[in-house]
C-alpha cells in the first residue's frame, strides 16, 4: 500500500470527527437570561478557539484524488524530473509514474523526511529525498514542481530552479484556487487559475508557523458594541461561499472566522484579524438582515459586502480563469478584465 505522511491520518481523521461534532452542536448567543444557555455559548466558544488552533497542525494526509488531480494539472510526461513535496503518497505515485531517478521529493521535517524515506524504500522505492523549505533554493533544476503546500506568493527559488519550458503546480494560501503556470524565457512565469479546487496545508519553515492568530483581546473585543449598521445583504458565513472567502483572502489576507448557530433560525458569526479589526454580525431568524458590529482600525464586514456588491452585480466573482504573470523575483499577479490583485 503507497504510504501516506507521518502521522497525516491520524491528524485528518480526527479534524474530521471534531468538525463533525462542532457543526451540528448549538447554542444561545443571549446576554445573560437562561444560565443554561450562557453555559452553552461558553463551551460552543471554547470548541472554536480549539478549532482555529488546529490550523497548526504540521502534518496532514492528502486525499488521493487531489494527487492525481495536482499530477494531471503538471502534464507528467516520461522523462520529466519532477520536484514534489512531502515524501509519501504523491511521491510514491510519481516513483511509479516517472521512475525513481527522476523524483526529488523535499520536506521541512526531518524526521518526517527520515521516516518516509525508509517505509518507500520498504516498498521498493527510491527518490531522492532532501530537508528543504519549499520557499528556499530548491535542490537540483526541474521539469515539474508540484507543490501540496499553498504558497503566497509563488517563491522566486521555484523559477531559479524550473528548466525552460518548466511548469509547475500549486496552490495560493487560504483560497484553494490551483494555480498552473509555465516558466517563461525572462525566467518567470506565466499561468492561470484552473476550476479545479484544493486545499493544502501552508508552507512552514521549520516547527511551526512564522504567523499568529488573532490575539484573544480581539475575539473578546468582537463580542463588544462596536460601530453598529445594518447590512444590506442576507447573514453570509463567509467561509460557506467558496467564491467570497477566497476574493477576501486575496484581498484582505489573514482573516479569521467562527460561526454559531442559535436555537431556530438565527445564528452569529465573527470575524477577526490579527491587526485588531473585528466584526459581528447577528440574526434572529435567517430572513432577517443582520445586525452588524464592527471595531478596530478597519472594517471587515466592509470588505464582505464590497465582495457582495461585486458578485451581486457582476453575477461572478472572478478568481477562476484569471490570468497570473509572475516576474522572476516571485511577484504575483492574479487578474481578469479590471479585477487584479498582487499577492
Amino acid at each position: 500500500m503507497l504510504l501516506a505522511a507521518a502521522f497525516g491520518e491520524q491528524v485528518s481523521s480526527r479534524l474530521i470527527r471534531y468538525r463533525s461534532r462542532c457543526r451540528t452542536r448549538s447554542s444561545s448567543t443571549c446576554r445573560g437570561g437562561d444560565p443554561s444557555r450562557s453555559r452553552s455559548r461558553k463551551r460552543r466558544r471554547r470548541d472554536c478557539h480549539w478549532l482555529v488552533a488546529v490550523r497548526w497542525v504540521p502534518s496532514a494526509s492528502t486525499l488521493p484524488t487531489l494527487i492525481a488531480t495536482m499530477y494531471r494539472h503538471a502534464m507528467l510526461d516520461a522523462g520529466s524530473h519532477t520536484l514534489a513535496t512531502g515524501t509519501g503518497y504523491g511521491t510514491a505515485l510519481a516513483c511509479r509514474r516517472l521512475g525513481d531517478e527522476l523524483v526529488t521529493s523535499v520536506e521541512v521535517d526531518p524526521y518526517r523526511v527520515k521516516a518516509a524515506t525508509d517505509r518507500l524504500a520498504g516498498i521498493g522505492l527510491h527518490p531522492r529525498t532532501a530537508v528543504c523549505d519549499i520557499t528556499g533554493p530548491l535542490p537540483g533544476d526541474v521539469d515539474r514542481i508540484v507543490a501540496t503546500v499553498s504558497v503566497r506568493p509563488v517563491p522566486a527559488s521555484w523559477l531559479t530552479a524550473l528548466r525552460p519550458e518548466g511548469g509547475l503546480v500549486t496552490t495560493i494560501t487560504g483560497t484553494a484556487m490551483i494555480l498552473v503556470a509555465d516558466k517563461t524565457p525572462d525566467g518567470g512565469a506565466r499561468g492561470f487559475i484552473c476550476c479545479d479546487h484544493a486545499t493544502f496545508m501552508r508552507t512552514r519553515h521549520g516547527d511551526g508557523y512564522d504567523d499568529a492568530p488573532p490575539a484573544a483581546e480581539v475575539w473578546q473585543a468582537a463580542d463588544e458594541d462596536g460601530e453598529a449598521s445594518i447590512s444590506r445583504y442576507p447573514l453570509t458565513c463567509v467561509p460557506d461561499s467558496w467564491s467570497v472567502h477566497a476574493t477576501l483572502e486575496l484581498e484582505a489576507s489573514g482573516i479569521e472566522h467562527r460561526g454559531e448557530q442559535h436555537e431556530g433560525s438565527g445564528r452569529t458569526v465573527w470575524m477577526a484579524h490579527p491587526d485588531g479589526c473585528w466584526a459581528r454580525a447577528s440574526t434572529e431568524s435567517s430572513r432577517d438582515l443582520p445586525t452588524v458590529r464592527q471595531g478596530g482600525p478597519g472594517r471587515l464586514w466592509d470588505l464582505v459586502t464590497d465582495v457582495l456588491d461585486r458578485l451581486v452585480t457582476g453575477g461572478v466573482l472572478l478568481m477562476t480563469g484569471a490570468r497570473v504573470p509572475i516576474t522572476p523575483d516571485g511577484q504575483t499577479t492574479l487578474s481578469r478584465g479590471q479585477w487584479s490583485v498582487t499577492l
